[in-house]
């Protein structure tokens, strides 16, 4: 038998969306991809059901940038309820333990946030969707069953306090990619003599995309209902992703090279980088890598130019 076809158009870019609260990044994945009528679409990195804010959904070609942004920095809003342990370290989990919450002052609370900030170690919680021997973490999780789980290197940018009562407070937070937040704010809480859960979660910024960009599902929705056209309007061109990485310029004859999975000699020279690579139009090509000498090795190169 042939292989099927797959259905959908073949467009290509970046939109960034606020996701709902109670659904899986997977099922607004889905959302998007119906409203757009695509044939490819992915998500740079999942959000818990109960988390809102930005997710980038890539389109088309663009699924080739989607682990590159997973790798990104990210921002997130976060608020702790103190005194109350759940088993999947937010408001969706069953509680397991309810502890006294001893007084805490402001500076008590900024005194012990500064201790997590910089570059460190933690354990990823067993409610998550790494896999232990091809299983979901989750999934054992949900069966009572807990595993060993390895640290992992971590990198809190930044920690700042937005508010705070006796009961709960709520962060400001800058981290690395492999950041559990709900972890996070456990270990904080246990920090302050008592426990804690996530009951707010929103990423505010990722991969250089902000919230004040993002879009939601109930306006993709009611845009739909004037076609796909008026959709694509809002895609975000597909080099634009990766702004710190730099441009170099290569020629037709480069291009074909690069294509067929060749390396390319180029004048531009930089130190040993990832580069985002544009035909001399200016059409953006894809991505790669350079050495100290100019030699550039094709990474993620577009099949079509169909860019926005």
């Amino acid at each position: 038998m042939g292989r099927r076809n797959k259905k959908g158009r073949n467009i290509t870019g970046i939109i960034v969306i606020d996701k709902p609260t109670g659904r899986s990044s997977n099922h607004v994945l889905q959302q998007v991809k119906r409203l757009f009528d695509a044939k490819k679409a992915g998500h740079t990195g999942s959000l818990d059901p109960l988390a809102t804010g930005v997710l980038p959904i890539c389109l088309g070609e663009a699924t080739k940038l989607s682990s590159y942004l997973l790798d990104a920095d990210k921002r997130y809003h976060v608020t702790c309820q103190l005194g109350v342990i759940t088993d999947s370290g937010d408001s969706d989990g069953n509680i397991v333990e309810e502890l006294a919450v001893p007084i805490i002052t402001e500076q008590n609370l900024l005194n012990v946030i500064t201790q997590f900030k910089g570059e460190q170690q933690q354990v990823p919680p067993m409610f998550s969707a790494l896999k232990h021997k091809g299983q979901p973490l989750y999934k054992l999780a949900r069966q009572g069953i807990e595993v060993e789980r390895k640290s992992r290197h971590i990198n809190i940018y930044d920690i700042n306090l937005i508010s705070f009562t006796q009961e709960s407070f709520t962060l400001d937070v800058c981290c690395s990619k492999g950041t559990y937040i709900r972890t996070l704010v456990e270990d904080i809480s246990h920090a302050l003599g008592t426990g804690g859960h996530v009951t707010m979660l929103r990423r505010v910024a990722a991969a250089g995309y902000d919230i004040a960009n993002a879009v939601s599902i109930l306006a993709l929705e009611s845009l739909a209902e004037q076609g796909v056209a008026a959709l694509d309007e809002l895609l975000l061109p597909s080099e634009n992703a990766l702004p710190i990485w730099p441009s170099v310029t290569v020629d037709d004859q480069q291009v074909l090279a690069l294509r067929q999975g060749q390396t390319a000699q180029v004048e531009d020279v930089f130190q040993s980088a990832q580069i985002r690579l544009f035909d001399r139009e200016n059409d953006f090509l894809g991505l790669g890598e350079m050495t100290e000498n100019g030699t550039v090795s094709p990474k993620r190169v577009f099949v079509v130019d169909e860019t926005l």
